[in-house]
């Protein structure tokens, strides 16, 4: 068994939901050694999470959005956590609910995500910055 590990800066991105499965791909490219085994990416910040959902669609992550910021509205008066503004308490719920990482099959040479599947990075501050991910592939090659 062979163990891969790769630490990745992503450049910032607006709130939202964003695809970034190549940028993923692109940072451990031996993901295609590895005949049968695992992914793991894991994201290291607690305002950020990550998910696999609709890679065709773009409307899908504006729904998202949508929805995370219905069923966690800023400017509650009972949030305590407020150092950073109004979309940090938020931030820190939409995180947790969504986790902070995917693990993916490894199939040839290839993540075995469904046809229509893409990671997800999920932004939930206005000035979430850059953020860093580290990507772990182990498997037989």
């Amino acid at each position: 068994m062979k163990i891969y590990q790769q630490g990745v800066r992503l450049r910032p991105r607006s709130r939202g939901f964003h695809l970034i499965t190549g940028e993923v791909l692109q940072a451990i490219p031996q993901v295609s050694r590895i005949k049968t085994g695992m992914l793991q990416v894991f994201i290291q910040h607690t305002s950020a999470g990550l998910t696999i959902n609709e890679n065709a669609d773009p409307t899908v992550r504006t729904d998202f959005e949508m929805w995370f910021n219905k069923a966690v509205p800023e400017n509650d008066p009972d949030y305590e956590h407020d150092y950073e503004g109004a979309d940090d308490m938020p931030a820190h719920i939409k995180a947790s609910l969504l986790g902070a990482a995917v693990m993916i099959p490894v199939h040839n040479g290839r993540l075995a995500l469904g046809t229509w599947q893409g990671i997800y990075l999920c932004e939930h501050r206005n000035d979430g910055g850059s953020r860093s991910l580290v990507l772990t592939v182990w498997g037989e090659e």
